[in-house]
């Protein structure tokens, strides 16, 4: 049976690729960096990677978000691309279950980061899953979890500093190699269910179109 989960993270400016084996081991991992559109720099990688699985390829994952629509739309694209071409499932997953943190991360932490407009966004995990919706506030109401946190419940953000420069949150990155661990975990069930589902970006509000001024 096919043993290898290929996964795709292209949420933030640093995107990533991995490949893990069912039983944790990394067989492959590259990540490059990008302000501006990772549609140049993921496909390198994303031949390297299938290169690696060769014929034991049994899924692929790729992050949802929230953040740039521009950037998981170009992971959902590729991914789509290759699941189609191999004839295997593909899932989606929110990044914010797979922060990259040295010594991992506990069973239980919250990512949030800034949701433009005057919002921010909140997510909490607990076992590889979504506590609820991510969900946005304003400032003031953000400042109020954050200051009602529990002390043994991590702050992480995926923004290039921290959202109104609070405490005891720490910026880091979502990792393919964290998406692709916690879809090698699931059953052929789990897989098979959540590859049911449309695969579309984790929106935080409605995309803003400025309107042309009239003349």
């Amino acid at each position: 049976m096919p043993d290898c989960v290929l996964a795709i993270e292209t949420s933030t400016p640093r995107g990533s690729v991995a490949v893990v084996k069912g039983d944790a081991t990394v067989v492959y991992e590259h990540s490059f960096s990008s302000e501006r559109s990772h549609n140049s720099q993921l496909f390198e990688p994303l031949r390297e990677a299938l290169e690696k699985c060769g014929d034991d390829l049994r899924a692929i994952v790729v992050g949802t978000g929230p953040a740039s629509y521009t950037g998981v739309r170009i992971g959902i694209a590729a991914a789509q691309g290759v699941a189609m071409s191999r004839g295997v499932p593909l899932i989606g997953l929110p990044s914010v279950l797979a922060p990259e943190v040295d010594g991992g991360v506990g069973d239980r932490f919250v990512v949030c980061g800034d949701a433009r407009r005057g919002k921010y966004f909140v997510a909490e995990v607990r076992g590889d899953e979504l506590v609820g919706e991510v969900v946005t506030m304003d400032a003031d109401a953000f400042r109020e979890k954050h200051a009602a946190r529990g002390m043994d419940t991590p702050w992480y953000t995926y923004d290039g500093k921290v959202p109104l420069g609070l405490e005891d949150v720490m910026c880091v990155m979502p990792s393919a190699i964290g998406l692709a661990e916690i879809a090698a975990g699931m059953v052929e069930d789990e897989i098979a269910e959540l590859a049911k589902r449309a695969l579309e970006p984790v929106y935080l509000a409605e995309a803003y179109v400025t309107q042309p001024k009239r003349k």
